[in-house]
């Protein structure tokens, strides 16, 4: 085993000869483990006519298995105490229950075997299809859905970023479910997955129940390469949206780079000096959407000035080139015009200028500290471990930390210059209609 930098154990990770990838991560002092399984396979590996398939799966994966009849996947986890879920990105799916550790193996059978045998019974996934249709409208009925669906759908025009994890209801609507069963049993399988265990187990021993409950299952799933590449935006981009709602919406996106990039830590830290967190380095847990933070550049332009009731930053770097985006909220009865002028304003004065000395220090030292609580926990840990190992190596996580802490003001600029060119932004509003809800 080797020490890894922000784990506060040992971390070993090896490759069964299926193929699985596997990450154990035992911390003794832990009274949890949470298992993790991540597969290679997202919205990203989707196409017109089955966009959304990849979420569709993840909710099969749920309806059984050989020794779990339907329902008693979550009981068997919720019984003793754990907890369990699960969601798609466009780039992976996962998987994860927390259970206590003296329950560790429950999380491993249930995971070995839904590997490639879970129930892909066409009357459950008929029934399924319902679910994940609902779930989509659910998302309709919020505007900030709706406006960042139309602001991919505006800067992709090839590439699969185009469209939501959660597809397009006429996808879903009209998809067989035979496609489902297909896709699954494409994608899931043993080289096409990531295990990830952390927590208070016995290396040792858990490495030979990994190898006796997943090593006997054929090396199945194929890899899930992107061959498109998204031309260039040679020209600004706009788009309106009107619906319910009380005040405006605004949202602006440029085309980011992706997490192998050497331009990503100078855009992260863009990211945190914007909007106040960057999402691979914030104290907040797992994937989830940036928050507000007084100190930020937007929120002192906009909020502080009563402009807008809330606004931040978002950049989250993945395998392939997508956005940084800034989205602010209008402050009642303020012209969207307003708000956008000044969104424009602090980002030409971020170009040319740079962040101060005290604001840049600052930003650093924030970084720093999110890396250090990004370990807390074991459902956490398992995260961290398994997004940077299903993204490449696991010395990645340090080296991209270093590099982040080691760009330069002069540098920050620099990239703010190339990032936020007006000729390859890309801005959607939504304007709130009259008479509506909460008018």
């Amino acid at each position: 085993m080797t020490s890894f930098a922000g784990y506060p154990g040992p971390v070993k990770r090896r490759r069964l000869k299926n193929g699985l990838d596997v990450i154990l991560a035992p911390d003794p002092q832990s009274p949890t483990v949470t298992c993790w399984v991540w597969y290679h396979v997202g919205s990203v590996n989707e196409h017109p006519g089955i966009t959304g398939v990849s979420h569709w799966v993840e909710h099969m994966m749920f309806q059984g298995s050989p020794h779990y009849r339907k329902g008693e996947i979550d009981r068997a986890i919720f019984s003793i105490g754990g907890v369990s879920n699960a969601f798609t990105d466009n780039d992976f799916t996962a998987y994860f229950a927390t259970v206590p550790k003296d329950h560790w193996d429950v999380p491993l059978r249930i995971e070995g075997d839904r590997m490639v045998d879970a129930k892909m019974d066409p009357t459950d996934s008929d029934r399924e299809r319902n679910v994940v249709l609902s779930e989509r409208e659910g998302n309709e009925n919020r505007p900030e859905f709706r406006l960042e669906e139309e602001l991919h759908a505006l800067a992709f025009r090839q590439h699969p970023y185009r469209w939501d994890p959660l597809g397009f209801a006429g996808d879903m609507a009209r998809m067989p479910t035979s496609a489902v069963a297909e896709y699954y049993h494409r994608f899931y399988g043993p080289q096409n997955a990531l295990l990830v265990l952390t927590g208070g187990f016995d290396a040792a021993v858990t490495l030979r129940v990994v190898q006796s409950r997943f090593g006997r299952i054929a090396g199945e799933g194929a890899p899930s390469r992107v061959a498109s590449v998204e031309p260039p935006i040679r020209g600004p981009r706009r788009g309106e949206l009107t619906g319910p709602g009380s005040t405006s919406l605004l949202e602006i996106g440029w085309p980011a780079p992706a997490f192998g990039d050497r331009r990503a830590p100078a855009a992260m830290l863009l990211d945190q000096l914007l909007g106040g967190e960057t999402t691979l380095f914030s104290p907040h847990p797992f994937w989830s959407r940036p928050i507000e933070h007084p100190n930020s550049r937007l929120y002192q332009r906009l909020v502080r000035t009563g402009l807008a009731v809330r606004a931040s930053s978002d950049y989250r770097p993945r395998l392939y080139p997508g956005l940084f985006t800034l989205e602010a909220q209008a402050a009642h009865r303020i012209p969207t015009d307003r708000v956008e002028e000044a969104v424009r304003a602090e980002i030409r004065r971020l170009r040319k200028d740079g962040p101060s000395l005290r604001e840049w220090a600052d930003a650093r030292a924030i970084i720093a500290r999110g890396a250090r609580l990004a370990y807390e926990g074991s459902t956490r840990s398992g995260f961290r471990l398994g997004f940077f190992g299903v993204n490449g190596s696991l010395s990645r996580e340090r080296d991209l930390l270093r590099q982040l802490l080691r760009v330069s003001r002069a540098e920050a600029r620099a990239e703010a210059e190339r990032l936020f060119s007006d000729q390859s932004s890309v801005t959607v509003r939504y304007e709130p209609t009259r008479g509506t809800p909460g008018e």
